[in-house]
């Protein structure tokens, strides 16, 4: 074994320049399968956050039809002592109660529809994006608090300001229209245009004395420790209201899952589309080195060196063009992760990235997975492709071998 190493060892650099050459084809391979997993992982997971803190969070409760219909008339009564024993559990996040119904909402100018959502500013907070992104004016001060939040683009459609008035209107619960005026007091910018027109904020219990709800909820928003594993969270929670809907964000926003297998789906086919390009340098490499040396394994076997020793041999070499190849590319993944910390910023196709849910910023993201996945795909793959190379030189007739020119 030991003098199999060493032989591989020296063939390897007796042309060092195509070693070299097969070397930077490797590491730029890996280079290319990681970075680009990471910036598909990025906007992966930066598509998965924005529309959970877009008001979706983990898991969602809601009185029965209010999916089809998120009207007032499809409200609950506020958690039991069950519901909020299971909610103030360690491995809940946050959790928020909150009114959320369809509105108009009107300036001295323009009116628009929007989405009312009242809620407490102190639940929100690391559960929506609502709690950080007043850029203008002043947040909800409590569940009191009688002042709205726009967003900036909603503001410039209303043609109105921070410190104006606009009026605010939706359904009472006795189908009567409810009808209020608000000052506006803060002004919040999203990361997508979209949602700057779709929400309008005011304090929870102000809704409720306005839509003449009392101490009724629209839903409960819940933020978990572990988005992936929600099974059993949610199972505890229809136990204890089984009144009422549960559904976790899989549910909730099917497109989302759907993405998130699409991105895994296209991973896996840049990882095999990079490997088989590899595998043809690396296979033409392996074959030209065993031709060269066709006397020089022809007369080892008629030293005695066995056929599977020469296989052996080869694979060697393999190995180490795998594992130097490796370790190089994983270094200059690493020292592009390193130079993109503060992320790659596309603002000049801003536009393009919001209509598909993203923001213009794409945080590079690499997950343990992701890295093994590659690596251990580059070296059991590449051992399989260089096996057809040493199987050749193993086949070699002594005689033959020797005499050949």
């Amino acid at each position: 074994m030991k003098l199999l190493i060493v032989l591989a060892w020296r063939n390897l650099w007796r042309y060092p320049r195509r070693t070299t050459i097969i070397l930077l084809a490797i590491a730029l391979g890996v280079w290319s399968m990681l970075s680009f997993s990471a910036f598909m992982r990025g906007m992966m997971e930066q598509y998965v956050n924005n529309a959970i803190q877009n008001f979706i969070g983990h898991i969602q409760i809601h009185a029965h039809g209010y999916h089809d219909d998120p009207v007032i008339d499809h409200r609950m009564s506020p958690p039991n002592d069950n519901v909020l024993k299971i909610l103030q559990q360690n491995d809940i996040k946050a959790w928020a109660m909150r009114v959320r119904v369809p509105a108009v909402v009107s300036s001295e100018r323009e009116s628009t529809g929007v989405t009312l959502m009242g809620i407490d500013p102190v639940q929100e907070q690391n559960l929506s994006f609502i709690t950080e992104t007043v850029f203008e004016g002043r947040h909800l001060t409590g569940i009191d608090d009688k002042g709205i939040i726009l967003g900036r683009k909603l503001v410039e459609r209303l043609e109105t300001r921070l410190g104006k008035r606009v009026v605010v209107m939706s359904q009472h619960q006795n189908n009567e229209v409810a009808e209020r005026g608000f000052r506006i007091i803060g002004i919040f910018e999203a990361k997508m245009e979209e949602t700057e027109t779709q929400f309008a904020f005011i304090g929870r219990q102000v809704a409720q004395k306005m839509l003449g709800m009392q101490d009724t909820l629209s839903e409960i928003s819940v933020l978990s420790e572990d988005r992936d594993n929600l099974e059993h969270l949610q199972q505890n929670l229809q136990n204890a209201a089984p009144e009422l809907d549960v559904q976790s964000w899989q549910t909730l926003s099917p497109i989302i899952k759907m993405m998130v297998s699409v991105f895994d789906g296209f991973l896996l086919i840049w990882y095999l589309v990079v490997f088989i390009a590899m595998a043809f340098g690396l296979v033409n490499t392996l074959l030209m080195a065993v031709f060269e040396r066709t006397r020089e394994i022809g007369l080892f076997q008629a030293l005695g060196m066995k056929p599977r020793w020469i296989v052996g041999q080869v694979l060697f070499e393999s190995s180490f063009l795998l594992a130097i190849g490796l370790v190089i590319g994983n270094l200059m993944t690493w020292a592009t992760l390193a130079m993109t910390t503060n992320g790659l910023d596309f603002s000049q196709w801003a536009a393009g990235y919001e209509m598909a849910g993203l923001s213009s910023m794409i945080y590079l993201t690499l997950t343990f997975s992701d890295f093994m996945i590659s690596n251990i795909l580059v070296i059991s793959l590449g051992l399989i492709a260089s096996f057809y190379p040493a199987w050749r030189a193993a086949r070699y007739v002594p005689v033959e071998a020797i005499t050949r020119t």
